[in-house]
Order: structure tokens, then C-alpha cells, then sequence
């Protein structure tokens, strides 16, 4: 399996997906499971049938009270109208894919809110004005077949990508259909492949083959709901015809097989892989017509072909013939000897990380290897080659002290785009054909940042661990506890939080005499797999004490006060704001908890919960439940606590965390009469919006939530 190859499904392993009807099946199923060991009966069970006519009506009343109280206060229209003008900025930058028919880029704005798939020349796209041409019109189509179609990406046959399956999904959920779509025509094709709404992925072999691992049926789906067989798809044949060529067992996360293919597009290998945890991996290569399990760590991968090698990703010590590479070190092997003996090819260091390094993201161009790390938080990009018999490793030359990333790269030529920018550096993209990269656009100011600076501080974690964070402190920021602050947290899956821009934040919240802080807390990646490792399953209470460490410190500090201090963080940052809240309510005045996972008892039976049992570990098992039990937010929000009114907002059509962990913690409060917002939007699946009006909706009633907590005088 390929570098794209790999990224794509650890996305869709991120995602997940079922139709609304099965969804809503499968959610009563579960809900019909009422409790499970230790768990006592739960009231608001019912608030699980996401689309239940009970459900909805207790969701349109509460959404019209938080939505009307917001919209009352005279602040609210400017906000959202400031929000929308950046979102559908037709001066923004237009970030492209290089592909061998052009750039091509998907463009969101006022009069295309649905979006365009469109492309134009590199000449064309060095102008000010690139002329664009239309490839697929997302609005037009979700009109005509009345559709809230929500496009969600192409998979291309290399190495010309004519061929293409286009994923689109209905409301904003991770499920798809996907059809098959002529880029050179600018149509679907007639007759061509099409797959009904599921999650999974699909790999071409050929413009007449297809790879298919997807939600067959029920009985082909795991516990956590993702598919675990795929079949060899040929055109003209029935999807229940087409032959399967593995399987891997309904206790998996997920499984399925792909292709190890070069950049080139030439095909050496057919893999497979069981996801026997969220975390962990058993990797298998097709070898005289069976599957040979490759002899690598569970937490390592197939990370791509360069300079005819495999290359290989760890997340944990290997240890081969005595040698031991690091962890997120990147090993090779030569790909003819392991073609010929996979578990016997010699392995060697390509690039380990030194001390506070890990890397990021990666790209294979015609001729080379990138790697984007992290140096101590700050950004650093590499480039890789294998060059008179050694692995060569050089820096790009790019800004120091910024936040980098690979944006695009050619998989024929040595044409790559990066990006570059920071809390008020407004993003720069650069871009290189084989030398020193050049700027070539740059994305306007959006707020005036005069006066404002950032820093960079520790605090000290409950076991004595510093907790790096950043603050963005407005213009005249006195040190006397009166700033409103948002600490914003993730903390999970060995995602990182780094500076980025901050053009709505800035323009709404900082300009407003608002401070944001961004938080470094274990459980992520910003300092490599050992910072997330460290802080997962029994041990994820260090992620919440993180998260209250750096609030304690900021009022220490003398930044803010409790009074001032808001916190804000979705989906697993949804839940660390739920600890935040239910353990120490008494150093916060606002909380947003967006798209959350809260009821951590029932997280198995709930959407794809069963799936995450490798970050927090599974409440069926008695020694497992313990640790759980003694975070979990939806149980211990408990009578007589002055909680801080919470903001609370889901997505009816999120069917990856489940609303129902918004709903339910927003129900219970009620019943305890504790004062709350509760928001939810029938539309807009876990990235919490189909279009920037949406989502400019959903940031002014979180801004506006904010003031009247934070800024205004009788917020406490």
C-alpha cells in the first residue's frame, strides 16, 4: 500500500458511516441494550435514536431556545456577518492538488455553498485571477437529483487520474456513495461504477477493476461498524457477484486489502491489513497467491515506495537482527528483495527523530521523499533521498518558527507546495520544482493583529509533568486576571495542536479584547507516539489533569481568573472539556462542548464508540470500566455543583460520535436544573457544517455564548 494509499484509509478509519435508515436501526439495537455491567438505567436512553420523531422534537426545542437567546444579543448579527465575509473571501487562497491534467481545487463561497471541484494550469495559477474551469458543480447536482450532497473527495486511477470515484455524502455524514466520474468529460459515466451509501474505500487496479472494501451488509460489518472483507469488482459485473479476496474477523476495528503501488503508478504488491485495535495493525502481503503476515510491530505500517525502496513507519522500538530502530523512525528495505522475501529483506535507517522531534505528514514526488515534523512545536519539513548507496536527509529551506506543512506534490515531476504560518501570520504557499521552494501566494490579513504578541509557557501537570502552551495575548493585555481567555484542548489520538492563523478567532475574539490559548497536552502527538502512548486507556486521566494544569497556570500567571476563563474543544476535545468541567467547574465561567463523546460507560453501544476502546478502553470489561468510571462526564454530573452553563452543540447527522452524548448531557443538567445551551443542526455530520453559512451560525453562537460568559459584567 502506497503513502496516499495509507493516509486515505487511516482517514476513513477515522470515519465511519451506515445509511440514516440503518443508522437508525442499529441505534436502537443498541439502545435496546439498556445497560451494561455497573451502569444503572439511563433516562434519556431514548435521546440515542437519533432520528426518533421524540428525539427530534426535543432537539428543535431546544436548539430554537439557544438559537433565539443568541441571536437577541445586538452583537450576534455583526459577528456572524464578519465570520461569513472571511469564510467566503474570494481572496483567500486556492489550495490545489497537483495532478497530471492540472491543479485542482474544491472552492466554497456564497454563491457556491455546496462547492466546485474545479481546475487550471500552474501558468494560470501563479496569476492573481487563475482562470478556472468547472469540473463538477456540487450545487447543480444537489439540486437536480434533491440531494444535501456533501462532496467529500475523489479516488483517481494513476497515474493519468482520469478515472476517478467521486465520494459524496448526504447531510454531511462519514457514510458515502460513490460514483464513478471522467475527468477529462466532466461527467459521471453512464453505466459506470457505483456503490450505495456505506463507509469503506475503494482502490482502482485498472480503469476495469476496482478493489471495494465497504459495509456489504450487516454481516459483513465489525462491532465498531467498519467493513472487514473486500472484493475484486470487475466492470459490467454485479457488486454481489464480485469475488472476495479477504476477510478479516468481525472483532477487527476494520480490515481490507489494497495495493502497494509506486509513485509512478506501476502496482508490486497486493496488501491486506487487520486493525486488530484502534492502534494497532496486522499487516499481510499477497505472496504465491496467499497471504503472508508481514513480521513488523502491530503500531507500525507500509509507509511508501522511494528510490525503489519500501519504506516503513514505526510507533514503537523494533528490534531486527539485533538493531532497534526507534520509535517514528522511518526503515527501508530494498522492494526487489522484498518482493522476493518479505519477512527476510535487510533493513536499514532511513530518519529517526532526536529529542522533542516526531514527524508529521509525508510526500512522495517523482523523485523524492518530504517529510513534515515538529521540532519542539515548531515546524520543519525535510527532504529524503537515497543517494550512492545512503539514506540523505536535507532541510527545505522555508520560515523558521512557523507552523509547515506539506500542501501538495506531483507523483511525476519534483513539483511540491508547502505552507507556512502562525497565530498572526496569515498563511503563505510556497512552492518548488526541485529547488529553493518560492512564495507564491499569500493569504490576505484578516484582523489587526497590531499590538497583539504570542508566548510560549509550561505548566506543571498533576505528576510533575511540564504541559507546554501558547497564548495569543490581545492589544493592552493587563496582567490583573480581567482577560477573557479561551483555552482550547484536544489531547487524544496523537493528533497535534499547533499554531495556524487565527483569521476568524482573531477578527471576533481577539480584536474584542479576548486572549486564546492553545494547549500541548498528552494523549497527542506533538512530541511523538511516546507523548500520546503515555497517556491513554488507564493512564487518560493525565490527558484531563493536562488540561486543568494549564488552566490552573494561566490564572497563577495572573493571565485571567476563573471568572474569565472559558474552555473549548469537539469530538475527544469534547470530552476533555467534559472532564474540565464535571472535575473542576469552580476555575472556568464558559465551556463549549462541541460534538463530544461524554457518556464513556455506554461508549461501545453508542455510533462507532467500539472503534476507541484502544484510546480509553472498554467498559464491558470489569478492570476497564473501573478507570473509565472515574472520569466519565455524563455519570458524574451530579446534583448541587454549580456547573458553569455550558454551551453543548451536535450534528443530528453525525453519525461518528452519535449526538447522543451532546443530548444526554444536556438532559441530565436539566433535570438537575442546572443552567445550559443546548445547539444541534440536522446537517453537517462531525465537521459540524455543509457550508460557511452554517458554520458561520454555529461560530457566532459559540462567540456570542463566549462574551456573555467571559466579557460582560454579570456573566458569573
Amino acid at each position: 500500500m502506497n503513502l496516499v494509499s495509507k493516509i486515505a484509509l487511516a482517514g476513513v478509519l477515522a470515519m465511519t458511516a451506515s445509511t440514516v435508515n440503518a443508522q437508525n436501526k442499529e441505534t436502537e439495537t443498541k439502545a435496546a441494550e439498556t445497560t451494561l455491567p455497573g451502569v444503572e438505567q439511563d433516562p434519556f436512553i431514548w435521546l440515542e435514536e437519533a432520528r426518533s420523531d421524540k428525539s427530534l422534537e426535543w432537539v428543535s426545542d431546544e436548539s430554537n431556545r439557544t438559537l433565539a437567546h443568541m441571536a437577541m444579543d445586538p452583537r450576534f448579527d455583526e459577528i456572524q456577518a464578519e465570520i461569513l465575509e472571511i469564510l467566503d473571501s474570494q481572496d483567500r487562497i486556492p489550495m490545489v492538488s497537483i495532478r497530471p491534467d492540472g491543479l485542482y481545487n474544491f472552492w466554497q463561497d456564497k454563491d457556491n455553498p455546496r462547492g466546485l471541484v474545479r481546475r487550471t494550469t500552474m501558468e494560470s495559477y501563479r496569476t492573481d485571477n487563475p482562470e478556472w474551469e468547472t469540473v463538477l458543480d456540487v450545487d447543480a447536482l444537489a439540486k437536480s437529483e434533491g440531494r444535501e450532497w456533501v462532496y467529500k473527495g475523489s479516488t483517481c486511477l494513476p497515474p493519468l487520474e482520469r478515472h476517478c470515484m467521486i465520494a459524496l455524502s448526504d447531510g454531511g455524514k462519514d457514510a458515502t456513495i460513490m460514483r464513478e466520474f471522467d475527468m477529462n468529460t466532466g461527467n459521471f459515466v453512464e453505466g459506470g461504477f457505483e456503490l450505495a451509501e456505506s463507509q469503506g474505500s475503494i482502490e482502482w487496479i485498472d480503469e476495469d477493476t476496482l478493489l471495494v472494501t465497504r459495509n456489504f451488509d450487516e454481516t459483513l460489518m465489525t462491532e465498531s461498524e467498519y467493513p472487514y472483507t473486500t472484493r475484486l469488482w470487475k466492470r459490467g459485473q454485479s457488486i454481489d457477484d464480485a469475488q472476495e479476496i479477504f476477510r478479516g474477523d468481525r472483532k477487527d476495528v476494520w480490515s481490507g486489502a489494497g495495493l502497494l503501488r509506486d509513485n509512478k503508478g506501476s502496482i508490486h504488491a497486493r496488501t491486506a491489513f487487520r486493525g486488530v485495535s484502534f492502534f494497532e495493525t496486522e499487516n499481510f502481503v499477497e505472496k504465491d497467491g496467499e497471504w503472508l503476515r508481514l513480521n513488523i510491530p502491530l503500531k507500525a505500517s507500509l509507509y511508501g515506495i522511494v528510490d525503489g525502496h519500501l519504506l516503513y513507519s514505526t510507533n514503537v522500538d523494533w528490534e531486527v537482527d539485533g538493531t532497534t530502530f526507534p520509535a517514528d523512525s522511518l526503515v527501508a528495505v530494498d522492494l526487489e528483495e522484498w518482493k522476493a522475501d518479505p519477512n527476510g529483506a535487510k533493513k536499514t535507517l532511513v530518519w529517526a527523530p532526536a529529542e522533542r522531534q516526531t514527524k508529521r505528514g509525508g510526500a512522495i514526488s517523482g523523485n523524492s521523499l518530504f517529510v513534515s515534523m515538529l521540532d519542539n512545536v515548531v515546524g520543519k519539513v525535510v527532504r529524503i533521498d537515497f543517494d550512492n548507496g545512503k539514506w540523505v536527509t536535507q532541510d527545505v529551506d522555508l520560515p523558521a518558527n512557523s507552523s509547515l506543512d506539506i500542501a501538495t506534490a506531483s507523483s511525476e515531476t519534483d513539483e511540491i507546495m508547502f505552507t507556512s504560518n502562525g497565530f498572526l501570520e496569515p498563511t503563505t504557499l510556497f512552492y518548488s520544482d526541485g529547488g529553493k521552494p518560492e512564495a507564491l501566494k499569500q493569504s490576505p490579513v484578516r484582523f489587526d493583529s497590531e499590538g497583539m504578541s504570542v508566548e510560549q509557557h509550561e505548566a506543571t501537570s498533576k505528576d510533575g509533568t511540564k504541559i507546554p502552551y501558547f497564548i495569543v495575548k490581545p492589544q493592552g493585555m493587563k496582567m490583573d486576571g480581567t482577560t477573557p481567555t479561551l483555552l482550547y484542548g484536544y489531547g487524544g489520538f496523537q493528533v497535534s495542536q499547533l499554531p495556524s492563523y487565527l483569521s476568524v478567532t482573531g477578527k471576533t475574539w481577539l480584536e474584542r479584547g479576548g486572549a486564546y490559548v492553545l494547549a500541548n497536552l498528552r494523549g497527542g502527538g506533538e512530541f511523538g507516539p511516546g507523548w500520546h502512548q503515555t497517556a491513554m486507556r488507564e493512564n487518560k486521566q493525565r490527558t484531563w489533569d493536562d488540561f486543568i494544569a494549564v488552566g490552573e497556570d494561566l490564572i497563577a500567571r495572573g493571565f485571567t481568573s476563573p471568572k474569565h476563563l472559558g474552555i473549548q474543544g469537539g469530538s475527544q476535545g469534547g470530552l476533555l472539556v467534559g472532564t474540565f468541567l464535571t472535575q473542576r467547574p469552580d476555575l472556568i465561567n464558559a465551556a463549549i462542548v462541541q460534538i463530544p463523546l461524554f457518556d464513556m460507560l455506554r461508549l461501545p453501544l453508542i455510533g462507532r464508540g467500539a472503534s476507541w476502546v484502544g484510546e480509553y478502553g472498554d467498559p464491558r470489561i470489569a478492570e476497564e470500566r473501573a478507570w473509565i468510571e472515574e472520569y466519565s462526564p455524563y455519570q458524574k454530573i451530579a446534583e448541587g455543583v454549580d456547573y458553569p452553563s455550558p454551551l453543548l452543540w451536535a450534528s443530528t447527522a453525525d453519525d461518528r460520535t452519535h449526538p447522543s452524548h451532546a443530548r444526554k448531557a444536556a438532559a441530565k443538567l436539566k433535570s438537575l436544573g442546572q443552567p445550559y445551551w443546548y445547539f444541534e443542526d440536522m446537517t453537517g455530520g462531525h465537521s459540524g457544517g455543509v457550508d460557511n453559512k452554517q458554520r458561520a451560525k454555529i461560530k457566532a453562537i459559540e462567540t456570542v455564548y463566549l462574551m456573555q460568559r467571559l466579557m460582560d459584567s454579570d456573566s458569573k
